[in-house]
């Protein structure tokens, strides 16, 4: 039971994040800033926000400073949104180029399974 309530938990921190960066966050350093992934420790204490940002490494540096600065308004949007008895703390960091390993271990699978054989 308490990992389906921390999916729950994550996946509607996850949509109210993206909400709030898409929509109602007008810094322009945020344009292109996608949320991938969002990971929350066992005891919510803590959420990893993935992103994925647009742009050369000085747009990924602005954008991430923008978030972090953006974070105080984030957390009392989200208390607001999200029931949860205590907001876990927001943690915003780069994500790779494919994503969370997760996605990157799919993507693996999938290319193993459409390889034909090799020929012996």
């Amino acid at each position: 039971m308490e990992g389906h309530r921390l999916e729950r938990a994550t996946e509607a921190l996850r949509e109210e994040i993206t909400e709030l960066i898409s929509y109602e966050l007008e810094d322009p350093r945020l344009e292109g800033v996608e949320v991938v992934d969002l990971k929350l420790d066992p005891k919510m204490r803590f959420a990893h926000v993935q992103v994925r940002v647009a742009g050369d490494a000085e747009a990924h540096k602005a954008a991430l400073a923008a978030l972090e600065g953006a974070r105080g308004f984030i957390r009392r949007e989200l208390t607001a949104r999200v029931p949860l008895p205590h907001l876990p703390d927001l943690r915003f960091e780069e994500a790779g180029m494919l994503g969370s390993p997760e996605r990157v271990q799919s993507l693996l699978k999938r290319i193993k399974k459409g390889r034909p054989r090799d020929a012996e």
